[in-house]
């Protein structure tokens, strides 16, 4: 596989920008505008394709960002799109669900230790927002523990943003740091016996910075804390769900929640979400009102159970870290040979690459500039995504266009000195 040079945004994707600052505010919102790709990437696309996403102007990318998650199994999975055909055909939002929400609930909680039932939303910050409102019907308390600076969604409760949010939409919301158990045991006797949950991510995946995996001390203080208070341990798994374990990210540290919420790999791109949940939550599962027009719809069921039966039977979390693993290695090897100090972090599966000294991810995003125009898309601060379509071949041949991005890279700061 060959990845030719291209150029950087322009033509039919810039007159489309031009367009969308007329009757889009701001031109574009959510992530698209405040995650902040790289100066000059496109912003509209027109189709993808295994590891390939091309844009409106027809120039194709080895896609390491994976619809920002979704496409586990790679964009256009002919499995997937051929069950969800058949649900279109025959009909998608009806005046209730298909089989398939059985079909699947009954698959999830196959697959997840921890899980008795499931519930189904459309996007991850639905699933998150349920699973805090379930904790709160099941204990009958208020406060919610969260790792200061987490992402949990883009609702008032957990928003990144603080623009339009009041201090009573956060009320009892309190803050530990991620992997320390110490700031854990004091957010928790802060909260005393006012706790409904502890809330936790796969792993630490903050925007811009080092990942962290979760430590299995810390793991089990979080699980400690909240059998002894009768609170939830909810794990969003909403970003690496199915990509770490099919039974769970937390299940590698040997740690099972009472409430889980799953969205972005779970149906290979198409809009759907999950809570699951232990019996002891079931109750108040029953009992919480949450809901949506559009949350029963058939076909996105259909295509997470296809997603479901690929992923057990070609063990996708292992081919995943292998892939990982394969272009980490290639990403190292070639920055060391231009003289480059990178360090990747996180799960194989997920990686974040940063480069030494760069404190405001300056070097980051002109190698990504660079490694965009050879046909390769990455991020330079959010952590990026492997995708079962990404293969040997895949990978080997953006590890070359990479390798010629460093090699520019060092050239300009040769230039430059």
């Amino acid at each position: 596989m060959s990845v030719a040079t291209i150029g950087l945004s322009g033509g039919r994707d810039a007159e489309l920008c031009a367009r969308a600052q007329a009757v889009i505010p701001g031109g574009m919102w959510g992530h698209q505008r405040a995650a902040a790709v790289p100066e000059g990437y496109p912003q509209f696309f027109a189709g993808g394709a295994g590891a390939c996403v091309r844009d409106v102007d027809g120039r194709e990318y080895i896609d390491f960002m994976c619809s920002w998650g979704p496409m586990i199994l790679g964009h256009a999975h002919p499995e997937v799109e051929a069950a969800v055909r058949t649900q279109l055909d025959a009909g998608d939002c009806l005046d209730g669900p298909t089989e398939h929400v059985v079909t699947l609930a009954e698959r999830l909680v196959q697959t997840i230790p921890h899980a008795d039932w499931a519930l189904f939303q459309k996007n991850g910050s639905d699933a998150m927002t349920s699973c805090v409102t379930i904790a709160r019907a099941g204990t009958g308390r208020r406060k919610v523990l969260v790792a200061r600076n987490a992402y949990h969604g883009a609702v008032p409760w957990c928003s990144p943003s603080v623009v339009g949010v009041t201090a009573e939409d956060r009320a009892h919301i309190l803050h530990f740091e991620y992997n320390d158990i110490e700031s854990l045991d004091a957010a928790v006797a802060v909260a005393g016996d006012d706790l409904a949950a502890i809330v936790v991510s796969a792993f630490r995946h903050d925007l811009g910075v080092t990942q962290e995996l979760p430590d299995a001390g810390f793991a089990a203080a979080a699980r400690a804390h909240c059998d002894r208070s009768g609170a939830a341990l909810v794990v969003d798994d909403v970003r690496a769900g199915f990509r770490l374990n099919l039974g769970g990210s937390w299940e590698d540290v040997g740690v099972r929640p009472d409430l889980a919420g799953y969205s972005k790999a779970i149906a290979n791109g198409h809009p759907l979400a999950a809570v699951t949940g232990n019996a002891r939550f079931r109750e108040a599962a029953e009992a919480v009102f949450v809901t949506g027009s559009f949350w029963y719809a058939g076909a996105p069921m259909a295509a997470a159970v296809v997603v479901n039966d690929i992923l057990h039977r070609l063990d996708g979390p292992a081919r995943l870290r292998a892939a990982g693993t394969r272009f980490a290695d290639g990403l190292i090897e070639s920055a060391m040979r231009r003289g480059f100090d990178v360090s990747l972090s996180g799960p194989p599966a997920l990686p974040l690459m940063q480069f030494a000294d760069d404190p405001d991810a300056s070097l980051g995003e002109a190698f990504c500039r660079e490694a965009l125009t050879r046909g390769v898309y990455l991020h330079h601060k959010h952590n990026m995504f492997l995708s079962l379509a990404h293969t040997d071949a895949v990978i080997d041949a953006a590890v070359e266009a990479v390798d010629d991005a460093f090699a520019a890279l060092a050239r300009k700061r040769s230039a430059s000195a």
